[in-house]
Order: C-alpha cells, then sequence, then structure tokens
C-alpha cells in the first residue's frame, strides 16, 4: 500500500492528526510530539521518507524559517542588541568547543569529525523555538522577539564556521552572496509597493511571489553548497516590519505551514532515527546532549542574569536556546555526504540533536515558561 502515493500521502497526514490530537491531550508542543511520532513511524510502521516527502519537508523548513525571520521585530532588536547578540554569540561558541574537545580528545575522532560534531550540536533551533512559541504566544512577547534573534546569531555562525571549515570558494558562493544581499536591500522597498497593487486576491499573488523569492534563493544557495534555511531567515527579516504591520498574511501563511508542510519536515526528522543504533550507543548520545546542554547552560545562562532576565525567563531562555534541529541535521548530513562522517556516527549525531529538541523544550513548557506579557 505505501507504494502508492495516496497511501502514502494518508499515512503521512494521519501521523500529523495523530501528533495533533496527542498534543492537544497532552498540552506538549506539536512539533515535538511529531518527532517523537515519526520515530516510532520510521522504526515500526514504515514511514520513510520520499523524494516527494523531501521536497514537502524541505519546503516546510524553509518557510517556517522565513516566518521565524518575519517575526524578529527590529525595534526589538535595537533595544536588546547586546542582549541578542551576547546570548546568540555564547550559545554557538560554548558549545562547539565542549563538543568538539570531548569527540577528539575522549571519543578519538579525528579532526574533522569532531569538527561535524560540535558545528552539529551548537546550533539552535529557530524552526522549533518558533513552532513552540507560535502555540504560547510567546512570538508576539519581547522576551520571544529576543530569544528568536538569538536562535539567528547562534545558527549564523554555525553557518559561518561551516563554511570556513568546508565550503567550496567559487563563484557560486561569490553570486549567493551577492544576490542575497541585493535582495535583502531591494525587497524591503518593493515588497510594500507590489502588496498593495496585488493583494487581497483568491489567487494570494503575494504569497507566490515570497515562494518565489525563497526558492530562487534556496537555488542558488544550492549551488553555493550553503543551505536554503539561511537566505529564508534573512529575507524573513528584513521584510518583518512589514510582516509585523500585516497580521493577516502572516497569518495565512502561517496557517499554510502548520497544516500542510511542517508536520512532514518535524516527522521526517524523527523518521530518520534508527533504534536499533541509538540503542547501541545510547551512552554515547546522552553525553553528547549532556555536553550541549551543560555547555549552553554554561555559556548562556549568565549572560541572562547579567542582562537582567527574571530568573524563570533566563533559565526558560537557555533551555530553548539548548534545542536543536534544522541546521544541526544540516550539519550531520553535510559530513556524511562528503565522506566526513560515516552513517553511524551521523546516526548518533542526529539522534542527540532531535534528544535536544524535545528535552530542554519540554523542561522548559513544563516548568519555566513565563507568565505571558504581550510588548
Amino acid at each position: 500500500m505505501l507504494e502508492h502515493t495516496w497511501f502514502t500521502s494518508a499515512l503521512w497526514i494521519g501521523l500529523a492528526l495523530l501528533s495533533a490530537l496527542i498534543s492537544m491531550r497532552l498540552a506538549i508542543s506539536v512539533a515535538l510530539v511529531e518527532i517523537v511520532v515519526g520515530a516510532i513511524g520510521g522504526n515500526w510502521l514504515g514511514l520513510t521518507p520520499t523524494p516527494w516527502t523531501n521536497y514537502l519537508a524541505g519546503v516546510g523548513a524553509i518557510l517556517l524559517t522565513f516566518l521565524a525571520g518575519a517575526e524578529v521585530d527590529p525595534e526589538v532588536i535595537r533595544r536588546n542588541f547586546w542582549s541578542s547578540v551576547g546570548i546568540g554569540i555564547a550559545g554557538f561558541v560554548v558549545p562547539f568547543f565542549g563538543v568538539l574537545w570531548y569527540t577528539h580528545y575522549i571519543s578519538g575522532w579525528p579532526w574533522p569529525q569532531a569538527q561535524i560534531a560540535g558545528l552539529a550540536l551548537s546550533t539552535t533551533s529557530v524552526a522549533v523555538v518558533y513552532a513552540v512559541m507560535t502555540e504560547n504566544g510567546m512570538n508576539n512577547t519581547e522576551l520571544g522577539k529576543i530569544i528568536l534573534a538569538a536562535c539567528f546569531i547562534n545558527d549564523l555562525g554555525t553557518v559561518l564556521v561551516l563554511g570556513v571549515l568546508f565550503a567550496n570558494y567559487n563563484l557560486w558562493l561569490v553570486l549567493f552572496a551577492g544576490v542575497t544581499l541585493a535582495a535583502m536591500w531591494f525587497l524591503p522597498r518593493f515588497v510594500p509597493f507590489f502588496f498593495s497593487k496585488v493583494g487581497n486576491r483568491v489567487s494570494e499573488p503575494e504569497i507566490k511571489f515570497i515562494f518565489f523569492v525563497l526558492f530562487l534563493l534556496g537555488g542558488l544557495s544550492d549551488m553555493a553548497k550553503s543551505e536554503a534555511v539561511l537566505p529564508a531567515y534573512l529575507i524573513g527579516m528584513v521584510l518583518a516590519p512589514f510582516f509585523l504591520q500585516d497580521k493577516v498574511l502572516a497569518q495565512r501563511m502561517r496557517v499554510m505551514a502548520f497544516t500542510l508542510l511542517t508536520p512532514f519536515y518535524f516527522l521526517k526528522a524523527g523518521a530518520l532515527v534508527k533504534f536499533d543504533i541509538v540503542v547501541s550507543a545510547a551512552g554515547l548520545i546522552v553525553i553528547l546532549l549532556l555536553i550541549k546542554m551543560v555547555t549552553k547552560f554554561v555559556g548562556i545562562h549568565p549572560l541572562t542574569a547579567f542582562f537582567r532576565f527574571e530568573k524563570r525567563e533566563g533559565i526558560y531562555t537557555t533551555l530553548l536556546m539548548c534545542t536543536g534541529l534544522t541546521f544541526g541535521t544540516i550539519c550531520a548530513l553535510f559530513g556524511v555526504n562528503n565522506g566526513i562522517i560515516d552513517s553511524d556516527q551521523y546516526t548518533m549525531l542526529v539522534a542527540a540533536v532531535i534528544a535536544s529538541a524535545v528535552v530542554p523544550t519540554l523542561i522548559a513548557q513544563r516548568w519555566f515558561q513565563p507568565h505571558i506579557q504581550h510588548g
């Protein structure tokens, strides 16, 4: 039955529906439930990613990352510049060197493999953080916007270091950087005019235009050996002032993302985890998860006190910055695709990354979620 597209579609959407019902019952983020359900489906129900599910998952990651960028209020960033940048940099640097040291000197991984491990576990997940905060309304608060900005700084560090260590320096990289910078300058000037002329149509030309830009930049990023989610976040950030005013358009895109696209992304992330390898390497996976969380706390939590976060907000911020998914799996996939790490190391890293998407977020939601005060 799973050889037929419609039966396969029914399985994926059925698991997404089951995840939504479990999420409602347990009051846990649906993104986290989808990861767990995806792992069960991948190991026991024959849930295997196909080219078309990979495409939908990729589109979901791009759109979710764009929407997360569009939530970053420039005014909030200006008011909290040093806290966002400081937390973001510390959230990358300390875990990167912590995991790098352990995997190389204790586990005996060669330097290139240890570098991939450090990059994969230094990230934070914009997709998970945004999905969780959208459900509880934190994305509309000043604290939520600071966290999203810090997530971006953290992952920007990961992408830049990955590029410095492993990227191919060629004309495609120059073209990608040039076109992305040009788009970041041009779109905030063009979008308000264009959307005022074509808006409020059943055919949704505004959303189609956004997808056109994101896919075009995504194609250039692939040619440059980068990742499509990076320009998506940057474009979302420069268009944030417009989307913060046009709440209706943002809501329409959010509904599209969470209804159809992001379930494929989160279910696929879970389906990639193989239980047999996870069981055999459980000790190392737990150690990698603990190193990531401890180093994140060492780097970030003192800064939340320095920047005068309330105690509950400081722990909540640190826990959400401990999450990882998109860029973590991207780094691991980059390593295995380029022959830097083997398939077993890939599974161990992805399992630790996915665990970091679940464990700290559950703790944050259950015991440290701040009382929402919309800013």
